[in-house]
């Protein structure tokens, strides 16, 4: 049985509570409220739940990673980042963006990005928190993701793709951006096969706990909104 989380306290069960099945479910109850937002990701645990549900807390075990220096581009996905039918921008349309990463997919009935959700990752998207990457063809809005930058971490939340490849475009900007920034750990929560093409490896929750105490703690100053320049396109993406 999982602890309920008192509504005075933001404190969480310790990690090496979490249950093994459903992997890393660590506690229930709470609030999205930015200080335990914040206290949840320093910590390295996420809100995951259904709409109607209780509020679920959690922390797998392994955790899926992309070090920004490790990141994979395949050779279909070079060429297709030299292509010039698109472009990028960073924290230009975010709610549009998280609306998106809630729309309906392929294989899943309904979504766990719900009003409660929405209203509180917006939230901290205006406090300077939250941000996302957009992938745009012409004026249409393709593909892109959005997540939490703590740090010298960004903690992924969620990306989606109406156009093929359009997810990894986004997510190879994004990472590539973060690496010139100085970030040194992207948390992808659970690993997939479409994030292992990237470069996404598994580490042990103990690992991903112990790098948080240092990297979330680093200050890093730089201006997330901006677009990536054709220029930039060539140089960094496709030597």
């Amino acid at each position: 049985m999982i602890p309920w989380l008192a509504d005075d306290s933001l404190l969480f069960p310790p990690l090496d509570k979490a249950l093994a099945e459903p992997n890393g479910l660590l506690a229930a109850g709470g609030d999205l409220s930015k200080a335990r937002l914040l206290s949840a990701y320093r910590s390295g645990i996420f809100p995951w739940y259904n709409p109607g549900e209780p509020i679920l807390w959690w922390s797998p075990d392994p955790r899926c990673i992309v070090l920004p220096d490790k990141l994979h581009v395949s050779r279909s996905l070079r060429k297709r980042l030299r292509r010039t039918d698109y472009r990028v921008t960073f924290d230009q349309a975010f709610e549009h963006v998280v609306r998106a990463c809630a729309g309906p997919r392929r294989g899943q009935q309904g979504t766990w990005i719900s009003h409660e959700i929405f209203s509180a990752y917006v939230n901290l998207h205006h406090q300077g928190i939250a941000h996302s990457v957009e992938v745009w063809m012409g004026d249409e809005l393709v593909g892109g993701l959005y997540g939490l930058a703590i740090g010298s971490v960004f903690f992924g939340e969620s990306m989606f793709s109406y156009q093929r490849d359009a997810s990894k475009i986004g997510f190879t900007w994004c990472v590539t951006q973060l690496k010139q920034w100085g970030y040194q750990l992207i948390d992808c929560q659970v690993y997939n096969d479409h994030l292992a093409s990237l470069g996404a490896i598994e580490i042990t929750r103990h690992d991903f706990a112990v790098s948080l105490d240092q990297l979330c703690e680093q200050s890093l100053d730089h201006t997330w909104q901006f677009s990536i320049t054709r220029e930039a396109v060539c140089e960094n993406s496709c030597s």
